[in-house]
């Protein structure tokens, strides 16, 4: 099994390394922090970085120079930091091969995402996401994303519900199938407790894809495409 991916956070301002730590270590990555030029050369020294990203604790040149040492074949890919009015640091650091560089203010869930868009491209990538009308789901982080930013978390019982039926697209699952597939966490549910972990779980998703078929279970119909919206998704193994 692969171990975890690492991001290395360079000179990037306390408050929002903070938060972007936090973003990335529910998604499963380790992260490393270095505030100061020398230390970031010592971090990245030691090798076993997937992705960095400097701060503009740094000036634009000792960033590029980060990137001239450390970037390139083999190396870790590089984000930089900068603010709008540096167009023409931007365009040297992509000319010396960074593979991102992104402006400051920073939207913290971006960046975490464009991390995690490059740590999927070098094969290092650890998200498994679903798309439904409201939200997005990262089944390995048991993180579900709403439009507004806010983000919940699901239990391992929630989780496993909601694979049984990504697995069984627009099939009616009876009552007994989903306490077969996907028990319940408290040994002592009984059949209507069916009914609540649905409840649950669709306000928790901020779904109507799971539908109560009357007399007969559960189903599942993957969103479809609306204006503006991309179509619901699940895992590779089970396209919608």
């Amino acid at each position: 099994m692969a171990g975890r991916s690492v991001v290395a956070l360079v000179a990037i301002a306390e408050v929002v390394a903070s938060d972007l730590t936090d973003h990335l270590d529910r998604r499963g990555h380790d992260v490393r922090t270095a505030r100061r030029l020398w230390e970031a050369e010592s971090l990245l020294s030691a090798k076993g970085i997937d992705v960095v990203v400097v701060g503009d604790g740094l000036t634009p040149s000792q960033g590029r120079d980060l990137l001239r040492a450390f970037g390139g074949e083999g190396g870790p890919d590089f984000i930089l930091i900068c603010r709008p009015t540096e167009l023409v640091d931007k365009v040297l650091a992509l000319e010396l091969g960074a593979a991102d560089v992104v402006e400051s203010p920073l939207n913290v869930r971006e960046l975490a995402a464009r991390i995690g868009g490059l740590l999927a491209r070098r094969g290092r990538g650890t998200q498994e996401l679903v798309v439904l009308e409201n939200s997005t789901v990262d089944l390995r982080s048991a993180l579900v994303m709403h439009r507004s930013g806010e983000e919940e978390q699901l239990s391992p019982g929630q989780i496993a519900l909601l694979k049984l039926f990504l697995s069984q697209p627009r099939k009616v699952l009876t009552r007994d199938d989903i306490m077969a597939a996907a028990p319940a966490e408290s040994a002592d549910a009984f059949d209507r407790s069916i009914d609540s972990r649905i409840v649950r779980l669709r306000r928790k998703l901020d779904t109507e894809s799971i539908t109560t078929i009357r007399g007969s279970g559960y189903r599942f119909d993957p969103p479809t495409k609306a204006a503006g919206q991309e179509a619901g998704s699940a895992p590779t193994e089970n396209p919608s």
